[in-house]
C-alpha cells in the first residue's frame, strides 16, 4: 500500500525532535513555507503539524505559530515514575510531616491486639461498614456538611470517588463543564469515559458563570466539576455569591454538581459547600490522601439518596470494597482526633512554604491561596514552559507546565510549582533555579 507524502515527512521531524536536533521552543517554519520546501499543499503541511502535535511533539499556538516541545516532557500529571529519583519534585504534592510513621507503626500495634481482626479478612459491604461511613459523616460535621451516614459511600481515594461518580452520572459523549484550568486527573477521567470538557473562563474570583449559563443554553450540559474551596491549581476559595449562583443556574438548568473537596481542609472558614446548599444535585468527593498520606487510600462519596444505590453498584464493579485493614484505620483517625491534627499541622506546613515562596519569587505575578501546597506563576506569552520546565529538569528539579491543567486548545503559558513534597531547605533551593531558568524578563 503506497504511504503517503506527508507521512514521511511526519516521520522525518519525529525522528529529528526526539534525537534532539530541535531544542524544545525552535520555532517550524510556517505552513506555507513547509509546503513550499516539501512540494505538498498548505493543508497536507497542517496536517503533517496536526500529526506531530497529536504525537505531543510539537505545540501548535494560533497566531504564534508551531514549536518544537520536549520530547521527555509528560503531558499527564507527574507521578514518581516520571521524576528522577534524585530531582526536587515540584511537580507532584506528597505532603507528609515529620512523625507519620511512627502513628502507623501505633495504629498497626493497636490492631493486632484488637478484638476481631478475622473479621478486616472478609470482605466489606461495597459502601463501607456502617461505623465507618458514621465516622466520616463525624468528620464532615467540621466542614460545615452534615450528612448521615446513609447518604456517604467509602471509596479507595478520592480519584476512586470521582470514577464512579463518572460511572455512574454519564454516558460517552456526554458535556460536563469544567474550568478552563483544573484538576488532570479529572481530565484523564473523562478521556477514559469518553465525555465532552466543555471549558469556563476563568477569572481571579471563581469561574466564569455568566459562561456557563451561555453555555447550557446552548448545549445538553450534565454536569459541573468543580472545586469551590482550594482549586487546584488557582487556589480559589469562592465566595458566598459565587456558590449561591453556582447552584442557581445548576438548578435552572438541571445540572449535577460534582464538588472535589481534596484540598478542602487547607482553608479555615471557608463558605459552605455545595453539598449543603444543593444537597439534592451535588456529589461531594473527597479523602485522606492529601490531608493524612497519600498511601493511604481512603475517600468518600456523599450523594443524594437517589444516586447512592448505583454508587454502590460502580464501586462492586471496581473493587468491590475499600481493604478493610485501610479502612479500620482510617476510621480510628477519624474518630480519635489523629486527622483533626495533622490538618491543623499541614495548613501550618503549607503556610510555612508558601511563605518561602513569597520570598523567592517577590515580585512574580504568583497565583495562590496563603495556605495551599501549590501555586500558579504566569510566564510572558513570549516564554517557552517547555524549554524551562527541560532546563530545570537537567538541574534535578522536576516542575508541571499548565498542558495538564489545560482544557482549551490554547495552552496558557505558565508553570504550576507544587510545594509539599520536598524539604523548606530544599524547597528554597528549587524555587531559587526556577527563578534563575526562567529570568526576570521571562514575566510580565
Amino acid at each position: 500500500m503506497r504511504i503517503p507524502k506527508y507521512k514521511g515527512i511526519v516521520d522525518v521531524f519525529a525522528e529529528q525532535i526526539r534525537e534532539g536536533r530541535w531544542a524544545a521552543g525552535t520555532k517550524l517554519p510556517t505552513h506555507r513555507r513547509l509546503a513550499a520546501e516539501h512540494g505538498i499543499a498548505v493543508v497536507t503541511a497542517s496536517r503533517v503539524y496536526a500529526e506531530l502535535e497529536a504525537m505531543g511533539l510539537v505545540s501548535c499556538e494560533q497566531g504564534r505559530g508551531t514549536f518544537v516541545c520536549d520530547p521527555t516532557r509528560v503531558t499527564e500529571p507527574a507521578d514518581e515514575r516520571s521524576v528522577a529519583a534524585d530531582a526536587l519534585d515540584l511537580s507532584f504534592n506528597r505532603p507528609a510531616l515529620p512523625g507519620q510513621t511512627g502513628l502507623l507503626r501505633q495504629a498497626l500495634r493497636d490492631l493486632a491486639t484488637a478484638g476481631d481482626l478475622d473479621a478486616l479478612l472478609r470482605y466489606q459491604p461495597h459502601r463501607g461498614r456502617a461505623h465507618d461511613r458514621a465516622a466520616v459523616a463525624r468528620h464532615l460535621t467540621r466542614r460545615g456538611l452534615d450528612a448521615g451516614r446513609e447518604r456517604v459511600l467509602i471509596v479507595d481515594g478520592a480519584q476512586h470517588g470521582l470514577a464512579v461518580t463518572a460511572m455512574t452520572l454519564f454516558s460517552p459523549g456526554d458535556v460536563v463543564a469544567v474550568d478552563a484550568l483544573t484538576y488532570p486527573g479529572f481530565r484523564a477521567l473523562a478521556r477514559t469515559v469518553g465525555l465532552e470538557l466543555a471549558p469556563l473562563p476563568v477569572t481571579a474570583a471563581g469561574p466564569d458563570l455568566d459562561a456557563l449559563d451561555r453555555l447550557c443554553r446552548r448545549r445538553n450540559v450534565r454536569a459541573v466539576y468543580a472545586m469551590p474551596t482550594l482549586h487546584n491549581p488557582l487556589g480559589w476559595v469562592l465566595d458566598d455569591g459565587h456558590r449561591t449562583r453556582l447552584v442557581e443556574i445548576a438548578r435552572r438548568h438541571g445540572l449535577t454538581l460534582i464538588e472535589d473537596a481534596s484540598y478542602a481542609y487547607l482553608a479555615e472558614d471557608a463558605p459552605a459547600p455545595l453539598a449543603v446548599l444543593a444537597p439534592e444535585a451535588t456529589v461531594y468527593v473527597s479523602g485522606l490522601s492529601k490531608n493524612v498520606a497519600t498511601g493511604l487510600r481512603f475517600g468518600f462519596v456523599v450523594a443524594p439518596d437517589a444516586l447512592v444505590p448505583s454508587l454502590e453498584r460502580a464501586i462492586r464493579a471496581t473493587t468491590w470494597n475499600t481493604p478493610a485493614l485501610i479502612a479500620e484505620i482510617a476510621r480510628r483517625w477519624l474518630d480519635d482526633g489523629t486527622v483533626d491534627r495533622l490538618e491543623t499541622r499541614k495548613r501550618e506546613d503549607a503556610r510555612r512554604r508558601q511563605a518561602v515562596a513569597g520570598e523567592v519569587l517577590a515580585g512574580l505575578p504568583v497565583v495562590a491561596h496563603p495556605s495551599s501546597y501549590f501555586l500558579w506563576l504566569p510566564l510572558a506569552p513570549d516564554a517557552r514552559p517547555d524549554r524551562i520546565a527541560a532546563a530545570l529538569a537537567r538541574r534535578r528539579v522536576a516542575v508541571a507546565t499548565a498542558e495538564p491543567f489545560a482544557t482549551t486548545p490554547a495552552v496558557p503559558h505558565a508553570l504550576r510549582l507544587a510545594l509539599g513534597s520536598v524539604g523548606l531547605a530544599e524547597l528554597r533551593g528549587a524555587l531559587e533555579a526556577v527563578r534563575q531558568e526562567a529570568g526576570a524578563d521571562a514575566f510580565r
